[in-house]
């Protein structure tokens, strides 16, 4: 009998929806964990947070993916102009000879992430041969899942993953959980600004997310849940 496919949330999904099959139980041992430990576990995820915000070695890759992020009126937020000018810059340092833009329809905007992403690479003289979308996903753990289906069927085997340096540690894990070989390259210009209180506010929440997804494998794999392992590995 065929598997049913792994759990995809829809567009514009809310949180529980995209939380899928037993996303809500990993939460909540995550952070019940987090507090009986008095934020230990959260403050020693935060370590690998900062460690990797500064990236790694560029070598050259298949392909440089850019992680979305919500649009604003249908528009990128600076956030997300920050990565889009990061893969651009590395495109042109011959890093890679593709940009693939991820990410799905979301909140309230009329046009994907990746549509509205590749309209701006192609407004700063990226050429539309480059440019590659994944607009289904909903959230980075989709965005990961998605493009390795594309590796795949192209036979890629690498990627530099750009996104704002905060966000690396959480993404990186994900797709080295997902098999994926990646080196990680932090956005220049993102806001917040470095050391400043959103910063670290930012940089507490990716600690938690990152607890909370090794929460979840580990979870996963104690109660042999195929159903859960298949969105993560």
């Amino acid at each position: 009998m065929a598997l049913d496919p792994p759990y995809t949330a829809p567009p514009r999904s809310t949180f529980l929806q995209k939380l899928g099959p037993g996303g809500l139980a990993s939460f909540l041992l995550a952070s019940g964990s987090a507090v009986l430990l008095l934020g230990l576990p959260v403050w020693w995820r935060m370590r690998r947070v900062l460690r990797v915000a500064g990236g790694d070695p560029m070598e050259p890759s298949d392909l440089i993916l850019v992680l979305g992020r919500r649009l604003e009126r249908d528009r990128p937020t600076r956030v997300f102009e920050a990565r889009l000018a990061h893969a651009a810059d590395l495109w042109r340092r011959g890093l890679a000879p593709r940009i693939l833009v991820a990410g799905g329809l979301t909140g309230r905007a009329q046009i994907s992430e990746a549509e509205a992403g590749c309209a701006w690479l192609r407004g700063q003289g990226i050429p539309d041969e480059v440019l590659r979308t994944e607009d289904q996903s909903q959230h980075t753990l989709e965005n990961l899942f998605q493009v390795r289906e594309a590796l795949r069927a192209e036979s890629w085997g690498s990627l530099l993953l750009v996104s704002d340096g905060l966000h690396l540690a959480r993404a990186g894990a994900l797709a080295r959980g997902l098999g994926l070989t990646v080196r990680c390259s932090p956005a220049p210009g993102c806001p917040p600004s470095p050391g400043s209180p959103a910063w670290w506010r930012r940089a507490a929440v990716e600690a938690f997310f990152l607890h909370w997804y090794h929460t979840g494998m580990l979870y996963s794999r104690l109660i042999r849940s195929e159903r859960q392992l298949e969105r993560v590995t």
